[in-house]
């Protein structure tokens, strides 16, 4: 029952992220990567304060008895998750303005091979079906996202690096979840990130406050929903979740996505879109089978 709870906060995680596109493009034109990242995550960290001091208060006066917490795993876990998704969130900013959407939302999803590889250096068990798993889900997104002739370009590469970040982000969530407070990292995160992308705000973009202002449509909709709430459950629910699972069930953002531009803007799916999308969940509903996964790989 809790597998099924966790796997359900992950997609509703990749569901915000995938209707939050809209929102990360429409931003895109009023202010820079940095101002917006800046912004964005300043916002999503205020806006855990209250939640933390609600849920804090709320065991107090439960009279549940919860073990000491180990703050010093706690700074420790915020400081890298936030490094991991500063540097991420920023390639992927930058990525987006040289390479097609497209082949931006592929390249990044190749998470989902990129986990299990660094799994296996790290002594994780993964089954076969997992990998079959993993091989249904990068077809699903070729043919969901990429629709015109493939060629690498400087984009593509910015993007690719977010793709390791992002694995890497994943896997230090799988460390440091169960050693720690999850809605307090997820705090500690968003003002790292915050707070690293305001540097380079005020040196090179020079932010407007009316224009910060202009697109305040767009910024509290990532900065609340986005990152407060979605990357808050990710690491809330990644709790005791096969981190090669995780990045699976997160990938379903470039297939929310798409469907958010069909449902809310009108815009009509393929033939070839639709494919994808099955082969997605497919992948999605095939890691979630239970398998044995043999001898314990050495690395």
């Amino acid at each position: 029952m809790m597998k099924l709870k966790n796997n359900l906060l992950l997609v509703l995680a990749a569901l915000i992220w995938g209707v939050a596109f809209v929102a990360q493009s429409v931003g895109m034109e009023y202010v820079g990567p940095f101002t917006f990242n800046s912004v964005r995550f300043l916002i999503g960290g205020l806006v855990l304060i209250p939640c933390i001091f609600f849920l804090d208060r709320r065991e107090r006066t439960g009279g549940e008895k919860k073990a000491p917490e180990n703050k010093k795993m706690l700074l420790t876990g915020g400081i890298c998750c936030g490094l991991c998704l500063t540097v991420a969130s920023t390639l992927q900013q930058f990525g987006i303005m040289y390479t097609t959407v497209g082949k931006a939302g592929f390249i990044t999803a190749l998470y989902m091979i990129i986990v299990p590889v660094a799994g296996i250096f790290l002594g994780k068990k993964i089954a076969l079906p997992i990998w079959v798993s993993v091989g249904l889900g990068v077809a699903g997104m070729y043919l969901l996202c990429i629709t015109e002739s493939f060629h690498v370009n400087f984009g593509d590469i910015l993007v690719l690096l977010c793709s390791l970040c992002f694995a890497g982000h994943i896997l230090v969530i799988d460390y440091f979840s169960p050693r720690a407070d999850g809605v307090k990292m997820s705090c500690i995160q968003f003002f790292i990130c915050g707070i690293i992308c305001a540097v380079p705000m005020f040196l090179f973009e020079h932010p407007d406050l009316t224009v910060i202002l202009n697109a305040w449509q767009p910024i509290l909709y990532t900065g609340i929903l986005s990152c407060g709430v979605a990357y808050t459950l990710q690491i809330v629910a990644q709790k005791g979740t096969n981190p090669v699972a995780a990045s699976l069930l997160l990938s379903l953002e470039s297939v929310f996505s798409v469907l958010a531009g069909w449902l809310i803007l009108g815009q009509r799916m393929s033939v070839r879109e639709i494919l994808g999308c099955v082969l997605v969940f497919a992948g999605i509903i095939l890691v979630q089978v239970p398998w044995k996964t043999g001898e314990k790989v050495k690395g």
